[in-house]
């Protein structure tokens, strides 16, 4: 990587490597391979950002295990990227070079769909996601529109802020859909999980923390950031719940879940994936009960999600890996070996 190369005329790039590291799925099942890639070149609304950090997020697992189909291969993952402005297209307007920006997973959408026209662009007909249709942030560049890249806080240094970029977007878009909601349930007490429960908390709300059966660890790590109780999945809490949120891609939470709430409770399914929810008997969801799920995020939740945190001094934990220890931060996380949010950073752990 020490030759260096010039961006076209117009591209507004400052120097630039030639080749970059980045971490490639082949086909699903498989581990990611080390490659050398050529950094590519931003085009229209573009931006090539230089990676300072990326999270790896529960989904990135369901596309490499095959829970998700491919969209394409071979395949670059991560979508909650850190970097700064290398490089622009001759249509990114608005960003400088050097400017921090963060890619979540929303990439772009079409805009004039019927979603996109109501204002729900998070259900775009024709979206793309960065790491899944476009490359993402397990490398040393990425590609990213300008215009679905946001702003990202100064008191977050690039390994706090990468969470932020999903396990807290999509998880305050959750959040929000739980409504007023007095006591909360979180099934699942991951990455996602502990930035919204340090956020419930500051705004007055009792947490209730569920986790893998026997995992005392990450019982006492909820307790630790404010969680009024913290038990396993097969529990009844202590008072019923006004909304349960879940985080954990477990279909069996929701009868679960359903059955610890209160009537005209609302719980909410998180994931982009979830195994097959079991047949449950109508008596759980009576009462005005409602069940619901999230899809993806707007850049609208972006934007509300940074202006709500100002202040609140969220801990996001991050564990973190070197660029080449993709895959072991990926298993660490298949088999829960730790709280927070595992965090790549191409720059050495």
């Amino acid at each position: 990587m020490a030759s260096t190369m010039e961006m076209p005329s117009g591209s507004g790039a400052a120097e630039v490597p030639a080749q970059m590291r980045a971490m490639v799925l082949d086909a699903p099942g498989q581990a990611l391979r080390k490659a050398t890639l050529p950094v590519p070149v931003p085009a229209g609304h573009e931006v090539l950002l230089r990676v300072g950090a990326c999270g790896v997020c529960r989904t990135d697992l369901h596309i490499i295990d095959g829970d998700l189909p491919m969209h394409r291969s071979p395949l670059i993952p991560g979508h909650e990227v850190v970097g700064r402005v290398a490089a622009l297209g001759p249509l990114a307007s608005g960003h400088a070079l050097g400017e921090r920006l963060g890619v979540p997973w929303l990439g772009h959408t079409c805009g004039h769909c019927p979603y996109c026209a109501s204002g729900r662009e998070n259900l775009c007909d024709t979206p793309q996601f960065t790491g899944y249709d476009r490359d993402g942030g397990y490398a040393d560049y990425v590609l990213a529109d300008s215009r679905y890249c946001l702003p990202l806080p100064d008191d977050y240094d690039d390994a706090h802020a990468a969470p932020l970029l999903c396990a807290g977007l999509i998880g305050y878009r959750a959040y929000a859909q739980a409504g007023s909601a007095t006591r909360l349930g979180l099934y699942g007490f991951g990455a996602a999980a502990h930035i919204i429960c340090q956020f419930a908390c500051r705004q007055g709300r009792e947490v209730y923390a569920f986790t893998r059966v026997g995992d005392v660890r990450s019982q006492e790590f909820a307790r630790s950031l404010g969680a009024a109780w913290a038990g396993d999945s097969t529990m009844t809490p202590p008072h019923p719940l006004d909304a349960a949120v879940l985080f954990a891609p477990d279909g069996a939470l929701v009868p679960r879940a359903l059955a610890a709430s209160r009537k005209g409770a609302t719980v909410v399914c998180a994931g982009i994936h979830m195994s097959d929810i079991p047949g449950f008997p109508y008596a759980l969801l009576w009462g005005e009960r409602v069940l619901r799920s999230v899809a993806n995020l707007t850049r609208a939740d972006g934007m509300a999600f940074f202006s709500a945190l100002a202040g609140m001094d969220i801990a996001t934990s991050p564990v973190t890996f070197a660029l080449e220890e993709a895959n072991q931060a990926l298993d660490a996380l298949r088999h829960g070996r730790f709280d927070g949010a595992a965090v790549l950073l191409p720059g050495g752990a």
